[in-house]
């Protein structure tokens, strides 16, 4: 059963096969003609698609939600929704005043959205929990204070500690509570999901979030359930902090080098997955280009005890279906794909882009080359900041986002040579890479070239 390879995987076991996760988020909805706002907030909706996921990707494992803001959305935060994605975070409750919240704001089973999912988690778990591992995904602390307090919290980090771990420590609070619902409703594993961990310096998170993090996985280990810390960007130089708040594995997206960063947990003994890149090969690739991608991945891994198969995050809601098919194949009959790719080359079309004349422009140019702000919260934050720059100088400066899921726009990345996802870029010239920069550092280095 594959609910028995994940269980041995995350023990550490020897296993005789590589085991699948595929985070089919929204990317469910889409498989029974439901929209992500659909499947977000109706439970029926919600648990067909799950059930369909199931049947038509035969995972080893596989989250139920994944939405970063459900908790912030009882905590405060208003949201704005889209019928292809996730809701994002519009507003932050604790932008204008310091406040760290009380533990009777902790939310109960009762508040927002979370009844509707613990009843499809329990579904779920009936139908299919015997066979398939479950995870729960729940907002990392990191997150869910950015969320709270917005760009700001950015700047906190810098001139007030002592606030930024405060808060932090709420979230963490709520990030057990939140586990514990999801174990009570079945759930195998609780995925801590923090894209912005990655933003943030190994330094700052040793000082202010090591211990909030430490806890949570304690926590959901005391519980009797197992872990995995999920983070999206490039964490690579975050992997050895991170692996020292003891998760039982860690899920890194498509910027983090799988080879090297196994080499880093394996010193932990810590499973890793990943790391299927999310939209130039499951969403505007083809079968072949799939299953090639999955063999090779494969293949340049030498030692495969704790190793997860999964895409790199939550999968973009138009991801082909055949596509999918195609990587369940190339990891259960890796064998089989091996040889029907051996001798394929991507006949990828590359799309000719044109990129500013930097030496003769007339104001500032921001760009902000993102997977996508509306669905990745690293992303959403690095965005917001840039959008600073307008708020102070007006038509006096010129903010552009390049998303990653857009053929153009990847075209564009290429040819700019960015290397890591989130930057930020100011007329040609590369400023923050996986960093999300305060107002100060922003309105300094704007002013440069004003």
């Amino acid at each position: 059963m594959g609910k028995n390879l994940i269980f041995d995987v995350l023990e550490h076991k020897e296993i005789k096969e590589l085991p699948w996760v595929p985070f089919a988020g929204v990317h469910a909805g889409k498989l029974k003609g439901y929209t992500a706002k659909e499947i977000l907030t109706d439970e029926d909706k919600l648990v067909e698609s799950l059930l369909e996921v199931d049947k038509l990707y035969s995972p080893d494992g596989m989250p139920i939600v994944f939405d970063l803001q459900i908790e912030a959305e009882i905590l405060g935060c208003d949201l704005l929704w889209a019928e292809d994605n996730p809701p994002s975070v519009s507003s932050h409750p604790y932008a204008s005043e310091k406040i760290v919240p009380c533990s009777c704001k902790i939310p109960t089973k009762e508040d927002g959205r979370i009844p509707t999912i613990l009843s499809a988690m329990e579904r779920v778990k009936k139908e299919i929990g015997d066979d398939t591992a479950l995870y729960g995904l729940i907002c990392g602390p990191l997150t869910l204070a950015s969320h709270l307090r917005g760009s700001e919290f950015f700047m906190d980090m810098i001139m007030d500690q002592e606030y930024v771990k405060n808060l932090v420590e709420f979230c963490a609070e709520v990030a057990m509570k939140m586990s514990q619902y999801y174990i009570d409703a079945g759930m195998d594993v609780i995925a801590v999901v923090d894209p912005l961990v990655s933003q943030v310096s190994p330094t700052h998170f040793e000082e202010m979030l090591s211990d909030s993090f430490t806890a949570v996985f304690d926590y959901i280990r005391n519980a009797g359930a197992y872990s995995s810390f999920f983070v999206c960007g490039n964490a690579t130089v975050q992997l050895d902090v991170m692996c020292k708040t003891n998760p039982d594995s860690i899920s890194v997206d498509e910027n983090v080098d799988l080879v090297e960063a196994k080499k880093v947990t394996d010193k932990y003994n810590i499973t890793v997955g990943g790391n299927i890149p999310l939209t130039t090969t499951m969403l505007h690739g083809n079968q072949q280009d799939n299953m090639k991608y999955v063999v090779d991945l494969i293949d340049s891994i030498e030692n495969k005890k704790n190793l997860i198969i999964a895409p790199g995050c939550d999968m973009p809601y138009d991801v082909p279906i055949e596509n999918t098919i195609a990587v369940t194949q190339a990891v259960k009959q890796t064998d089989d794909v091996r040889k029907m790719v051996e001798n394929y080359t991507s006949s990828a079309e590359d799309v000719d882009v044109e990129l500013p004349d930097y030496d003769n422009l007339e104001k500032p140019l921001i760009e902000v080359f993102t997977l996508d702000a509306e669905t990745c919260a690293a992303c959403t934050y690095m965005l917001k900041s840039a959008l600073e720059a307008e708020k102070e100088y007006g038509d006096n400066v010129e903010v552009v986002e390049y998303k990653y899921t857009i053929l153009e726009d990847i075209a564009r990345t290429k040819k700019m040579g960015v290397q890591k996802l989130p930057s930020i870029y100011i007329n040609g010239e590369l400023k923050w890479s996986s960093i999300i920069p305060s107002r100060d550092e922003l309105f300094k280095e704007v002013e440069k070239v004003m």
